[in-house]
């Protein structure tokens, strides 16, 4: 059984700063990438940022220069440091991880997602 557990979400004004946590609890399982997506509401979930297992990263453009991916493969714990925040950086964030238990094939896994909140 795997289970992703956020942190770090809330209220912060424009051009404020965020730091969100998110931890993969269980054993046997090898994780191949893990990545934040958020989604406002009415809108189509969307990727934010992306890390590999071999590090390479991916973000997305609105984020560039701004947000910034980093894990700690020894705690199994992915990490967004969210800057310059913007009102429209406002959304429902979701850690999502794909990973493989055992010798099983990788799928994917999310958490139940926290709130950030950009305002005034």
């Amino acid at each position: 059984q795997v289970q992703l557990v956020e942190s770090g979400g809330g209220l912060v004004q424009p051009g404020g700063s965020l730091r969100l946590s998110c931890a993969a609890s269980g054993s046997g399982f090898s994780i191949y990438a893990m990545g934040w997506y958020r989604q406002a509401p009415g809108t189509q979930r969307e990727l934010v940022a992306l890390i590999t297992s071999g590090s390479s990263i991916n973000y997305a453009d609105s984020v560039k220069g701004r947000f910034t991916i980093s894990r700690d493969n020894a705690k199994n714990t992915v990490y967004l440091q969210m800057n310059s925040l913007k009102p429209e950086d406002t959304a429902v964030y979701y850690c999502n991880a794909n990973l493989a238990l055992g010798f099983g094939l990788p799928r994917n896994y999310w958490g139940q997602g926290t709130q950030v909140t950009v305002s005034s």
